[in-house]
């Protein structure tokens, strides 16, 4: 299945990533690709809608991660919302649900930025 990236922009300062398909070893690099032009100062936060992806790897896990750091580098909220099923149980298996900032919807992540 391919990979389908969506960036919005709701305010300027805040952007929302919403990533559609499966995010494994060979499409990770196009979902850090997305991700690391909008970690730059004067963001305030980037949300990742994760609803429609179906599947995600340990290197997707490890493309979060890196936003993760990066952004704390820069002061940034980064936070995951709408984590489909198979990808929480990703989360929750590998004890990362602690380490993130996890919403049920974007709206939520979203509302208090």
């Amino acid at each position: 299945m391919s990979l389908h990236i969506t960036v919005n922009e709701p305010r300027r300062e805040v952007a929302v990533v919403s990533v559609e398909g499966e995010v494994d070893m060979s499409s990770s690099p196009e979902v850090r690709n997305a991700l690391t032009p909008l970690l730059r100062p004067g963001r305030k936060a980037v949300v990742i809608d994760l609803s429609q992806v179906q599947y995600m790897d340990s290197s997707g896990i490890a493309t979060m991660v890196e936003g993760l750091q990066h952004s704390m580098k820069q002061g940034i909220h980064f936070r995951l919302s709408a984590l489909s099923p198979p990808v929480r149980d990703v989360f929750e298996l590998a004890r990362l649900t602690a380490l993130f900032h996890i919403y049920p919807t974007t709206e939520e992540a979203t509302s208090d930025l």
